[in-house]
């Protein structure tokens, strides 16, 4: 069944409150991953500065199981939706940027629909279990992960190498455990590697303009980590 026609029959049902179309939890689970290969970013404003439009490089574009194809970030401490942030205090989306040709687009590009439409076709897996990897793919925007376990007053960087999207739709970052390292690079798929979420001391994600600047103790960087720990 192709991944686009999926669960039509909830296409005529209407949430009376915001009359958006409503459909069971099901249908917005991730199905399938694309890694944004183009330099793709999101806009975004906060209204700490309204006047201004910032932008973050695009992880990936995921596929709903109803068909809907979207981009994601890494936010806070969480990859979301693009379309889907809509925090005042540290971001609201207000569209996508190609840097290249400087245009501003709102809908996903029709080639990446049909990349994901295609690979969810073909592969199609039998999980017996949510947590069950379905998917890895590279990071390709030099995310970290900051790292505390005494309130910020120390912190430790850890580039992210890999994502993996499980049965369950949940996206997780893949560290490096240092103390398991025996080949070097070290690539997707790795046994060394494991998940952000399952360490206590994981906090946030920045991408690697954020991070180096953290590296350099950057005043402002400073202060951004400063601003997240009163929050």
């Amino acid at each position: 069944m192709n991944a686009s026609a999926a669960l039509s029959e909830f296409t005529n049902v209407v949430d009376i409150f915001t009359r958006d179309r409503w459909a069971p939890p099901e249908t917005k689970r991730i199905i399938r991953l694309s890694p944004e290969m183009d330099g793709l970013e999101m806009l975004y404003t906060n209204e700490l500065h309204p006047e201004k439009l910032y932008t973050v490089k695009i992880l990936c574009w995921g596929l709903r199981a109803d068909g809907e194809v979207i981009a994601m970030v890494p936010w806070l401490n969480k990859v979301v939706s693009c379309t889907e942030l809509d925090d005042p205090l540290h971001g609201r989306w207000e569209g996508y940027f190609d840097p290249g040709i400087e245009e501003v687009f709102f809908e996903a590009p029709e080639h990446k629909a049909m990349e994901l439409e295609t690979a969810a076709d073909y592969y199609q897996y039998d999980c017996d279990f949510p947590e069950d990897v379905v998917q890895e793919i590279p990071d390709n925007i030099g995310t970290h992960a900051v790292l505390s376990d005494d309130g910020f007053k120390s912190i430790t960087l850890s580039e992210v190498v890999s994502w993996q999207l499980r049965h369950d739709g949940e996206i997780t970052a893949m560290l490096i455990d240092e103390s398991k390292v025996s080949t070097t690079p070290v690539l997707p798929g790795d046994p060394c590697l494991y998940s952000a979420a399952s360490n206590e001391s994981f906090q946030y994600f920045f991408q690697h303009g954020i991070a180096n600047k953290l590296k350099e103790k950057d005043p402002e960087a400073i202060a951004a980590i400063a601003m997240l720990m009163d929050t």
